[in-house]
């Protein structure tokens, strides 16, 4: 987890030779796991998420993003309307980190420097690496096979605003399909995985974070609002 955090702060670096505009904030909201254990819903945040993002705005319309996310993806089939699942009774937890980069584009120009443009909604997409707990079923036991990494892609819709001078506030909601099946222990890699396999095995996992950013933003002015 500390290589990661530093990874996060040396891209910050490169991308602050030369200073244009950036953004620095937190995200804080919530996190669900799509899958085959617990509810269907698609947006049903249970868990805390938490983080950093980082933003270097290339233009009013485009910037590059960073952001580093913790939380813990949980599942009970107890909340599900599924029958068979309610009888199954499965439940988990896994910790996560997931470490992202990519672009995020407004929809509208929102410029840092022009009140006029106060709000925008906005897409972002890019590239995840995830850290997560790996685990499989025995039974109705949860049995611990370490910690995976895998990759996933983001794809987020939010909307943002200034708040005042240097600050900016959005809420987003991001869906992120992952590389793997098993962030629900449904589909490990272990030398006996076909009797421990359950569920949809021809179909990925998904994870959303659900939340609020803050970020504050600072660097010098941009030649290109010298032209709007």
């Amino acid at each position: 987890m500390r290589g990661i955090v530093l990874l996060f702060f040396l891209i910050m670096g490169m991308f602050s030779v030369n200073s244009q505009i950036h953004e620095i904030g937190i995200f804080s909201g919530g996190s669900n796991y799509i899958g085959d254990v617990g509810a269907t819903d698609y947006i049903n945040p249970n868990r805390l998420a938490l983080g950093v993002i980082y933003k270097w705005n290339k233009s009013s319309r485009y910037s590059y993003r960073a952001s580093i996310l913790f939380s813990r993806l949980a599942a009970n089939d107890a909340d599900s309307d599924i029958r068979s699942r309610q009888q199954r009774g499965f439940e988990f937890s896994s910790d996560v980190t997931e470490f992202s980069i990519g672009m995020e584009f407004n929809f509208l120009p929102f410029s840092l420097h022009n009140f006029r443009k106060p709000f925008t909604p906005y897409i972002y997409g890019g590239i995840s690496y995830l850290n997560h707990s790996d685990f499989f079923f025995q039974g109705n036991q949860v049995v611990d096979n370490g910690n995976r990494n895998t990759f996933a892609i983001p794809m987020t819709l939010g909307v943002k605003g200034k708040i005042g001078q240097h600050l900016v506030l959005g809420a987003e909601i991001g869906a992120r399909y992952a590389f793997t099946d098993n962030l629900d222990g449904s589909n490990p890699d272990v030398s006996n995985n076909r009797d421990l396999r359950f569920g949809n095995i021809f179909s990925d996992d998904w994870y959303v974070f659900t939340g609020f950013t803050l970020t504050y933003t600072f660097g010098r002015r941009p030649c290109y609002y010298c032209y709007e």
